[in-house]
Formats: C-alpha cells, sequence, structure tokens
C-alpha cells in the first residue's frame, strides 16, 4: 500500500526516491516497509501490472534507475487495500504471550530480567515516537499527528502491561517440585 499510496499522491518515482520518502516520512510508525524490500516489491507489482516502468534515468556516475507510475490497476488496489485496512481490525498475537504461559520452568529473576528488559526497550521506542512531534517535517498533517499518537498510546498499553506482568510474576504458576 505505501508504494502505491506515494506513486498515487507523488507522481512517478524510481526505487531510491521511494527509500528517501519512507525514511522522511517516518513510515516505520505506521508500517512495516522496510528499505531493502522496496526493489522486490516494484518488481512484483510490476509484474501484476499495478505499476509500470516509465523510464530509465541515470545521473552522471549513479547507476541507471527506473522510473516507475501507478497504473489504473494499482489505483484500483491501492482502494481496495486502503478499504480493507480501515474496515478490518486486525490486534496481531504477540510471541510474547506464547513464551510467558510456557514460561513455568523459567527462573523467575531471568524471567524478570527479559521482562525489565524488554519494558527499557519500549520506553526508548516511546521516546523515540514521541520526538516525532517535535521534529515536524514541511507537510505533516493532521493525520500524521494522529499516527504518532497512535504509535505511542499503543506503546503505552505495551508498557502498562508488562509493568503488570512484573508486579505479578511472583503469582504466576511455579514449576512442580
Amino acid at each position: 500500500m505505501f508504494v502505491l499510496a506515494a506513486l498515487a499522491k507523488r507522481g512517478p518515482m524510481h526505487g531510491h526516491q521511494l527509500r528517501r520518502d519512507a525514511r522522511l516520512d517516518r513510515a516505520d510508525l505506521w508500517s512495516r516497509v522496510k528499505p531493502g524490500s522496496l526493489y522486490g516489491a516494484l518488481h512484483r507489482m510490476a509484474d501484476e501490472g499495478l505499476i509500470r516502468p516509465l523510464r530509465t534515468e541515470q545521473a552522471g556516475a549513479l547507476p541507471a534507475r527506473t522510473v516507475y507510475e501507478i497504473t489504473q490497476e494499482g489505483r484500483r488496489e491501492l482502494r481496495a487495500l486502503r478499504d480493507e485496512a480501515l474496515t478490518e481490525v486486525d490486534i496481531r498475537p504477540d510471541p510474547v504471550d506464547l513464551a510467558l504461559a510456557v514460561s513455568g520452568d523459567l527462573d523467575r529473576e531471568l524471567l524478570r530480567g527479559y521482562l525489565e528488559d524488554r519494558v527499557a526497550a519500549l520506553r526508548a521506542r516511546r521516546s523515540r515516537v514521541e520526538h516525532q512531534l517535535d521534529r515536524r517535517w514541511p507537510d505533516q498533517s493532521t493525520a500524521d499527528d494522529l499516527i504518532v499518537e497512535h504509535a505511542t498510546m499503543r506503546i503505552q498499553a505495551e508498557i502498562d502491561w508488562h509493568e503488570k506482568v512484573l508486579a505479578d510474576i511472583d503469582k504466576l504458576d511455579t514449576p512442580p517440585s
């Protein structure tokens, strides 16, 4: 959806521009866009007829870059993906839940250490996300602000849950003697 939306909004681009835009748009807040996977995605989407190569550009000694544009089929797919994302509620299972469920044989202090490390990592991530609002970008919109707030609230919910587990760690099932 990111690639299709970027091409629909900003017009034809090559992979390097998309990668840069993903970083500038702080795509990590609202997607799992990995810059290295963009090129493979571009080729797959071109094979599927969602985008098409428009031209090849080469500036100086830089490698040649293929500029892509979105097709009509790509615009239909973008609308479908957007509608799906807005209508489906998808709270994915977190592997930490299963790990906790099978941690009965784990030393409680070791488990406490794992959970405290996770809380520290979550707090650091929350801090990075909160700073996004301090470093506004030129075309930042209300939707962008809401996305940052959503990310912050989700991280805070994770911190709260981890702290509850830490508070109740001694109540967890202990291994049989």
